[in-house]
């Protein structure tokens, strides 16, 4: 025995894990996507910048149990969003107008000269497309 009490011991722990979740909570604001007329610019722990020309794909995906949207771009990558997400612990009602609104401002800013591609490795594992749509619900 340390000779510390159980009860120190357990409010040291609930204030730690407290303090982490503050932490996630505060950090949590500075995650999302902003639109502009031409980009998506992520903000992550790194901002990343996606022209919305490069985009050949908006889709929901599951991730560690929850629902993220992901910008499937004509080079390959896969962007995913770290907003809008919903799931367990963080239920957002909005999720589904969120993915449409982002997928509307693509489709709307992508410019007169876009043209879909096939996607690097889209017959193995590239996102499905539904009756042809590259920005389909896989809840329609």
């Amino acid at each position: 025995m340390t000779g510390t009490p159980v009860g120190a011991e357990m409010t040291e722990s609930f204030g730690m894990w407290g303090g982490m979740l503050l932490v996630l909570l505060i950090a949590g604001r500075y995650f999302g996507v902003t639109l502009t007329e031409s980009t998506a610019t992520v903000h992550s722990l790194r901002r990343r910048t996606v022209q919305w020309a490069d985009v050949q794909a908006i889709r929901i995906e599951g991730f560690q149990g929850a629902q993220v949207v992901v910008l499937y771009e004509a080079d390959g990558r896969r962007t995913r969003l770290r907003a809008p997400i919903t799931g367990f612990l963080c239920w957002d009602r909005g999720f589904e107008d969120k993915f449409r609104t982002i997928g509307r401002w693509w489709q709307e800013h992508r410019g007169p000269d876009w043209a879909p591609v096939l996607l690097p490795g889209a017959h193995v594992s590239g996102p499905p497309l539904l009756d042809g749509n590259p920005f389909a619900s896989p809840t329609q």
